[in-house]
């Protein structure tokens, strides 16, 4: 029989009621008090054993990660740390766990140790807390577009595009490696293949939510994205996710207000339901902070998730940006790995985050971007030099969110394609759009575990997401 929750219990008076909990051992003291948790909350229930009533040989078995099913009475706690246990009538071994082979003791891990154990780290009271969040930033994110009037679109995994020009895509084929078809030219031939053409996972599934958003108005994409890119920093990952946002009859301004509107609500969100997980990883973080030097420490978690969630983003332009950037003191003493000489210059993490920590101490928007270092799909500015881009920078981040208002000029786009040696022939249906009724539109893609890793606190994207998939790592 399944009980309550400990969630729900801890939300129970402790008036002497009879309850059924059923969980892990997190900590067993004095031969009597037991420490349980069942991953509904970062709450943790304390359970009273009676020597009388539990037989000895079963409490021998009683040890870190030992699954168990409790009956007894709840009631007010006579210790401290908490206001509510159990007194234990009956105590059920569902699952033993050997000390001497269970890795996840009650101690300190490493992050590094905890990733190496990845199928068992949900258990520990750190990721429990990070992926509870993950998924309240998940539900939230759906929440507001449905609340928003958007339509979730589900872009394919397997394209036969590479929407952001990258190249650094995972070869999609049936073919069998050992014999693979040749061409008269020697190459590889695709015809042969299943899908008749060469094909990789999506890096992104915005160009298909732009033709959706052509007929169904405010479309977004909730899912995996792909990156063959053989990068093993904190920042990157092979396997990701992606929300991406497309509104018809929408320009840059209107892109920027939906982006700052969206952060602002899955953050409250997160701050409104989870309070005791973002709290579990503030004292992480304070406790983390304690070995830094005092230059180097973080600012409190539950200050900055706030203060993202109340005050306004700062809106500047590229051109306004490298101007702080070139006459800052950072870069005029050469602290900066990237010097920045000239207007142009694509902007790294390490510019992004001195504007949003140092110079501005909030979130800063970035717009109008050259177009030489922008995708082909941004609309062009008057100027002819810039485009309708604009980047969301967080602190400890750099950018969350990138987005622009989208060319919708058939002329213009094709131009911009030819110049940038884009086949406008195997992009015939994206130029459709822009033959029969284009219209203004924007969009934006936001990285779910960016996000998470700002709400969370935490410092490498592969403590946020379930399984990483890194280049030499794909374990679990």
């Amino acid at each position: 029989m399944k009980g309550p929750t400990i969630k729900e219990i801890l939300e129970l008076k402790p008036d002497g009621r009879e309850v059924i909990v059923s969980g892990w051992v997190r900590t067993f003291r004095s031969n009597r008090f037991i420490s349980l948790y069942d991953g509904s909350s970062a709450g943790k229930l304390q359970a009273v054993v009676d020597f009388e009533k539990t037989d000895e040989d079963v409490l021998k078995k009683v040890n870190t990660g030992t699954s168990v099913r409790i009956k007894g009475k709840l009631v007010q706690s006579q210790g401290s740390g908490q206001n509510q246990e159990i007194l234990v009538d009956e105590l059920t071994i569902l699952g033993e766990c050997d000390p001497e082979e269970y890795p996840l003791q009650p101690k300190k891990h490493s992050l590094e140790f905890l990733r190496e154990i990845a199928h068992l780290r949900f258990r520990s009271t750190t990721f429990g807390s990070v992926f509870r969040i993950r998924h309240a930033i998940s539900f939230a994110i759906h929440e507001y577009f449905n609340n928003h009037g958007f339509f979730v679109m589900h872009s394919p995994i397997i394209t036969g595009s590479d929407a952001e020009g990258a190249g650094e895509m995972f070869r999609v084929t049936s073919f069998d490696l050992n014999k693979v078809p040749l061409g008269t030219d020697g190459k590889v031939d695709d015809e042969q293949d299943f899908f008749g053409k060469e094909t990789n996972l999506t890096v992104s599934g915005q160009l298909e939510a732009e033709l959706a958003a052509m007929g169904l108005n405010k479309v977004y994409t909730f899912g995996p994205t792909f990156r063959a890119e053989n990068s093993n920093t904190s920042r990157h990952l092979a396997e990701f996710w992606m929300i991406e946002p497309e509104v018809a009859f929408a320009d840059l301004n209107d892109n920027m207000n939906l982006a700052e509107d969206c952060l602002k609500y899955v953050i409250r969100y997160v701050l409104n339901n989870y309070p005791d997980d973002i709290e579990v990883l503030r004292q992480r973080r304070l406790e983390e902070d304690k070995t830094k030097k005092e230059e180097l420490r973080s600012t409190d978690l539950l200050d900055q998730l706030k203060m993202i969630s109340e005050e306004p983003f700062v809106r500047i332009t590229y051109t306004e940006a490298i101007d702080i950037l070139m006459n800052s003191s950072h870069n005029k003493k050469k602290k900066f790995d990237y010097i920045i000489e000239s207007w142009g210059t694509d902007l790294q993490s390490e510019h992004e985050r001195y504007l949003v920590e140092k110079h501005f101490k909030k979130p800063v928007i970035l717009t109008d971007y050259p177009k030489d270092i922008k995708a082909f799909y941004m609309r062009i500015n008057d100027d002819g030099k810039t485009v309708r881009a604009m980047d969301i920078l967080f602190p400890g981040i750099g950018e969350i969110v990138g987005g622009s208002q989208r060319e919708e000029r058939y002329d213009k786009l094709v131009s911009r394609m030819e110049s940038m040696k884009i086949d406008t022939k195997e992009m015939w249906w994206y130029l459709d759009t822009r033959k029969f009724g284009s219209v203004p539109h924007s969009g934006f893609g936001l990285g779910l575990e960016r996000l998470i890793l700002f709400v969370t606190g935490m410092s490498n994207v592969r403590d946020v997401i379930p399984f990483p998939r890194t280049p030499k790592n794909a374990e679990f």
